[in-house]
């Protein structure tokens, strides 16, 4: 309940800075023709959908992971049709408006200081009035607080319970989250936005891609969406080998191999040929389409137990 209230408070909040800082933004630059007006950097049309296509896969693993773990909320909705509508409607609302937000405050940015301010811990730090800056900072830190907490803890902390349910409570997953989650250095990430996108976002998305794929071959194709609640909780179809779906494990592995030399490739631990570097901007599209494939065939040749 405290997690789903303070979900609740993030998304306010950062309406109100998102909101704050595009009117600011609106008044110093003068209205949306001299905010928008700043010149796209491509050279040409190709330049613009070799960034584009890897940046669209880095955004897609970036939702990967909510996708994957939505049950961890949606469980809670009474209805089939509650949940359709909440993602409808609260996703495909606030993200566009979020999105606009950021790229029109940015260019705004350019035509106020001369330089393009993408973060809006700095931006913040050039405002010079201290009350404006607490209270944008205070703001700030509630909504990173809560929307992070919502977003990034009650997945991992619900599968370190499932490991060992009697030993790790969900409060103990949650510290451990976030004792990984500041061993990791996300900061460091951050950083660099060129290398949070294209090496780290696009990296994962090569292993959330065929994990999407292999749940949707499952549950939508093979199962039909019906699952058999009482054999989830004792021995039967699900049980599998010793717990493990082996057809699942190989469809994972295979899906994950082509991306490899391409993100060996962007983190320089090798040099990668241009067609292995091409295939990884589409890692999870790739990984996606291969899971779901082989694990289809893997079932149609090898059906597990009941089906």
């Amino acid at each position: 309940e405290s997690i789903r209230f303070l979900e609740k408070l993030g998304a306010p909040f950062l309406l109100i800075i998102g909101l704050g800082l595009l009117a600011w933004a609106y008044v110093r630059a003068g209205g949306f023709g001299p905010m928008l007006s700043q010149p796209d950097k491509f050279a040409d049309t190709g330049a613009l959908l070799s960034f584009f296509f890897p940046a669209l896969t880095g955004m897609v693993g970036f939702w990967a992971t909510l996708s994957l773990n939505i049950p961890d909320f949606s469980r809670y909705a009474r209805s089939q049709r509650d949940q359709v509508l909440g993602q409808a409607l609260g996703l495909n609302t606030t993200m566009p408006l979020f999105s606009f937000i950021g790229v029109a405050v940015t260019s705004a940015t350019v035509v106020i200081y001369g330089e393009e301010i993408w973060d809006p811990v700095v931006l913040m730090g050039r405002f010079t009035s201290a009350p404006v800056v607490m209270l944008s900072m205070l703001a700030l830190a509630v909504a990173t607080l809560t929307t992070n907490l919502a977003a990034n803890v009650v997945a991992p902390a619900n599968a370190f319970t499932n490991l060992a349910p009697t030993k790790i409570t969900f409060r103990a997953g949650g510290v451990i989250t976030g004792i990984i989650g500041i061993l990791m250095m996300p900061w460091k990430l951050l950083a660099d936005p060129t290398g949070y996108i294209f090496t780290w976002l696009i990296g994962y998305s090569a292993l959330l891609g065929p994990i999407a794929g292999i749940i949707i071959a499952d549950y939508f194709v093979l199962r039909k969406l019906e699952l058999d609640l009482p054999a989830l909780y004792r021995e039967g179809e699900y049980s599998y080998s010793g717990g493990f779906n082996p057809r699942a494990l190989v469809a994972l592995g295979l899906a994950i191999l082509p991306n490899i030399p391409g993100f060996l490739g962007t983190v320089g631990a090798i040099q990668a040929s241009a067609a292995w570097m091409k295939l990884y901007d589409y890692a999870w599209f790739v990984g996606f389409g291969l899971a779901f494939g082989i694990y289809l065939s893997l079932s149609k040749v090898m059906p597990a137990k009941g089906r």
